[in-house]
């Protein structure tokens, strides 16, 4: 099996290797904490796909699982929604992740906080290793979100000197991400007959990425601006030359 492996230096004396999925290794199949979750996720790819953000050698996934072998243990965690810049293989499906063997580390990792007590932030060393220390100490991935889409808190980490901390918003409410030119922030309306908190994206300029329902009305007043103009200047819209 190909593998890459690499020491860390640090008290705890950890080995770290990258490998691929063992073919008989099986995910845990966690239930979904409430059905609002696959919807947060998804609102969050679809923006990006209308603003034509997603290229073929990125990885973006919900509900997925991330792979590495600690002290020669393999690990897999399944973040709610994650962003990898670049893979090695554009794959038209995956079941798993090993970063550094097949592409980029995760950019951010996104988890939606959920109605059990403390998985997203443990910091459990010992096998399996929680989720916090998993993306922090063994995966090192920039930027950790964790959301709670019923009070609509936003928690953004940023990787430094190896832990992660909390950075606040701007002075509009927003998150720069680097890696992805855009903020990150908090939006409060309905989408799928859900009204509440939801993750939004705003590009460099400050503008929210649209749904595509909001797209679509975004179009239906351009047109009726127009209509409205033509009708203004003494032209009727229905007999245009």
């Amino acid at each position: 099996m190909v593998n890459q492996i690499s020491e860390i230096k640090s008290p705890t004396e950890l080995v770290i290797s990258w490998e691929a999925l063992p073919d008989d290794f099986q995910l845990e199949d966690e239930p979904v904490e409430n059905t609002g979750q696959p919807i947060l996720a998804g609102a969050l790819r679809e923006s990006l796909e209308i603003a034509g953000f997603i290229q073929p050698q990125m990885l973006i996934a919900s509900n997925f699982g991330l792979c590495a072998t600690l002290d020669g243990q393999f690990i897999a965690k399944a973040p709610d929604w994650l962003y990898v810049p670049s893979v090695k293989e554009i794959l038209p499906e995956r079941k798993s992740y090993t970063p550094n063997l097949e592409g980029d580390i995760p950019a951010i990792v996104i988890e939606f906080l959920s109605d059990t007590e403390g998985g997203e932030y443990s910091v459990k060393r010992t096998y399996p290793p929680g989720k916090w220390f998993f993306y922090e100490q063994i995966l090192q991935v920039p930027i950790y979100v964790i959301f709670d889409s019923d009070g609509g808190l936003l928690e953004f980490y940023q990787l430094e000197n190896g832990h992660y901390c909390l950075k606040q918003p701007d002075e509009n409410g927003l998150h720069w991400i680097n890696s992805m030119g855009l903020f990150l922030g908090t939006w409060r309306g309905e989408k799928e007959a859900r009204t509440g908190y939801w993750l939004r994206w705003w590009n460099e300029a400050g503008n929210l990425l649209p749904w595509s329902v909001e797209r679509i009305e975004q179009e239906r007043q351009e047109k009726e601006r127009l209509i409205a103009y033509l009708k203004y200047q003494g032209i009727d819209p229905d007999n245009l030359p």
